[in-house]
């Protein structure tokens, strides 16, 4: 399960032993700052509860069959096999011992522990739905590989049915997508769907117009891509808007469905959309570590359960336990991939300036957050970045979007095929991973009905255990009452 280089799990520890980074979460925050320890007489545990390292900002191109999962998702195992000094665990951590500086996990049946001098904690952050965590079933996040499998499967799958079917409502509900959330993912994912329909699957049906299909972007906030500002905002929009996707702003969703979903807008009135794929983009909370952490510690956290740490990222009274990415809460940094990077880069050096140069917690300089913009797509050629001051939209914006996104790929047979991929989507609008299984969509209820029913096996065993302690100390009661009488 692990890589020879410093088997916590299954080997005795050295005496005397290096110093322990245990690191939980392979994304951004958790990938950079392993890498930055290679040189360091440290022994690096990376533990994360998938085994591959997913750049989240091109999540959507596997959604909408641009791009395929392996290259945005390489093996975390394969990215570090040649840094000798890290160790690879898949597991789901479950419990961080902050008193004993242990992180408890499992992986399937096998539970461990992994002890630790140092902890960088970058578990990232999940769809959030606002406390109403029902809306998922109907409406699939876009945060994992798994959320955008399925995704692409009920796209596809809706197009295939609204082809057999003869009820022209229930047609038009098959051909109706809404997208919740106008930040960058929710603006990404219904330009990329519009261009689906009207130019990937032209002419592949017989019975229906793919072209005539319904994509909505609402959010109940009264801008497009509010961190970018009114200009681009209204630049994106625009865009959208000429690639025909309605734009509903000022829409609080207020219940989802199997049918669709209910509004209420800024007047208190309640309105209906009939739709079959609902996509959610709305927001993120923290992973619960996060809370995990705080209750065990001086640290609080934010409604969204980030962690609010101190200027050198670590949490009050344990200068040993660094938390980045999108489970920091710092001078309102924004959960974007660069602020996980240079957070965990930042943790790395630290830990390398005590173990190796003798400095101590008291010598950190604080984090320094270096902006390099923001940027989001909208379609093919059309793009919008922000730069500090600077705001570009159009061609030029998008030519720097693909550069950025090409550079930060992991591994360079997958920048090739990329460019590949992208090069075929750019000259005629071929997608060549447009396959969808049955089993993609309904995989995850499938999960959540097995966990549950296991979940009630284990109670039911454990209740017939405890009944069998019961009878049995009743029984033994029993036989010593009947000795005392003789």
């Amino acid at each position: 399960m692990t890589e020879p280089a410093s088997d916590q799990v299954t080997a005795a520890t050295p005496v005397p032993r290096r110093h322990r980074v245990v690191i939980i979460g392979s994304g951004f925050g958790g990938l950079f700052a392993a890498q930055q320890l290679e040189k360091a007489d440290v022994d690096v545990t990376l533990i994360a509860k998938t085994g591959h390292h997913l750049f989240q900002p091109l999540l959507y191109q596997v959604a909408t069959g641009i791009l395929s999962v392996g290259e945005i998702a390489p093996p975390t195992r394969l990215i570090l096999r040649d840094q000798k000094n890290a160790t690879v665990v898949l597991g789901d951590v479950n419990k961080i011992d902050v008193a004993g500086k242990r992180v408890h996990a499992t992986a399937g049946h096998i539970a461990f522990d992994l002890e630790y001098d140092s902890l960088v904690v970058a578990a990232g952050a999940n769809q959030s739905y606002f406390g109403n965590d029902h809306f998922e079933r109907w409406a699939p996040g876009m945060k994992t590989v798994d959320d955008a499998l399925e995704l692409r499967s009920r796209i596809l799958g809706c197009f295939e049915q609204a082809e057999v079917i003869d009820d022209e409502d229930e047609r038009r509900r098959l051909l109706t997508f809404i997208i919740v959330g106008a930040g960058p993912t929710g603006v990404e994912m219904a330009g990329q769907v519009a261009e689906l329909a009207q130019h990937t699957l032209k002419d592949s049906f017989r019975r229906i117009d793919p072209a005539s299909a319904r994509v909505i972007l609402l959010d109940a906030a009264p801008a497009v891509l509010p961190p970018f500002g009114n200009n681009l905002g209204n630049a994106a929009r625009a865009r959208l808007e000429q690639m025909g996707v309605e734009i509903q702003l000022n829409a609080m969703v207020t219940d989802v469905d199997y049918n669709g979903i209910e509004v209420k807008d800024p007047d208190g009135s309640v309105r209906r959309i009939d739709a079959s794929c609902k996509i959610w983009s709305a927001g993120v909370k923290a992973s619960p570590l996060g809370r995990m952490l705080a209750d065990q510690t001086d640290a609080e956290i934010d409604r969204a359960g980030r962690v609010l740490v101190r200027k050198d990222l670590s949490l009050p009274g344990h200068p040993e336990i660094f938390v980045v990415g999108d489970m920091m809460s710092l001078d309102n940094l924004p959960g974007v991939a660069q602020v996980a990077i240079q957070g965990g880069k930042y943790a790395a050096k630290q830990i390398i300036n005590e173990v190796e140069k003798g400095k101590t917690p008291a010598d950190r300089p604080p984090f320094k957050y270096f902006d390099k913009g923001s940027m989001a797509t909208v379609s093919r050629y059309s793009a919008v970045v922000k730069m500090g001051k600077i705001e570009i939209s159009g061609f030029i914006a998008w030519v720097m979007w693909l550069i950025v996104h090409l550079a930060y790929l992991i591994g360079f047979k997958n920048r090739i095929t990329t460019m590949f991929s992208w090069g075929m989507h750019m000259g005629g609008d071929h997608r060549s991973q447009l396959t969808s299984t049955k089993q993609w969509v309904y995989a995850r209820q499938a999960i959540e009905r097995v966990a549950a029913d296991e979940a009630a096996a284990l109670r039911t065993a454990e209740q017939a255990r405890r009944d069998s302690a019961a009878t049995d100390s009743n029984a033994d009661r029993a036989g010593q009452d009947a000795e005392s009488v003789h």
